[in-house]
């Protein structure tokens, strides 16, 4: 039996879609089942040629300068980074299969970025997703399923500091929380 491990993976973007905006950094922490960490990889990327920011998000960042900054030290080319980060992936012990929160926005970004700096995705197309896990466990409607509904018992005691690797590390054992729990 191949042994899944799940990537917690965050991003960092200056805008909503990839292409038209850039992604400003991602990080990823390989975890196995039972909430070991087995790496992690992170990068932060030099912008698209042509890409622009969207008004909302660069509203957000003026919120957020540390965070920003934190995102345009040692800044990589993306057909560097990308083609390290599959390589990374494929050499883990494992199937890596993508988690994220939310993992439409996070992955849309990865996949995109991979497909095109790197030529292959080694998540195939599909990621796991933190808020359907907490609707099938909460049975609760999608919407509901926020992480201020959630019980405090699956959150970390990690800082959320919208810095990729801290995010995904931090959304990372919240998953790993929550499968344990439904393992029971």
């Amino acid at each position: 039996m191949i042994t899944e491990l799940y990537i917690s993976t965050d991003v960092e973007t200056d805008g909503r879609i990839p292409g038209p905006h850039s992604m400003l950094s991602f990080g990823s922490v390989a975890l196995d089942e039972d909430s070991r960490q087995l790496g992690s990889f992170s990068a932060n990327l030099e912008l698209l040629p042509g890409a622009s920011p969207d008004p909302e998000t660069a509203k957000f960042w003026a919120d957020h300068p540390a965070a920003y900054q934190a995102t345009r030290t040692g800044i990589q080319k993306p057909e560097v980074a990308l083609p390290a980060y599959a390589t990374w992936l494929e050499s883990l012990p494992g199937k890596p299969v993508f988690v994220g929160y939310p993992a439409a926005w996070d992955f849309m970004f990865i996949y995109w970025y991979l497909i095109r700096f790197a030529g292959r995705s080694p998540f195939s197309h599909s990621a796991l997703d933190i808020k359907t896990l907490a609707m099938a466990m909460l049975k609760k409607p999608y919407s509901d399923s926020t992480k201020r509904n959630m019980p405090g018992r699956w959150f970390p005691k990690v800082p959320h500091t919208h810095i990729a690797l801290d995010d995904a590390l931090e959304q990372g054992l919240l998953f790993c929380n929550m499968w344990k729990e439904l393992r029971g």
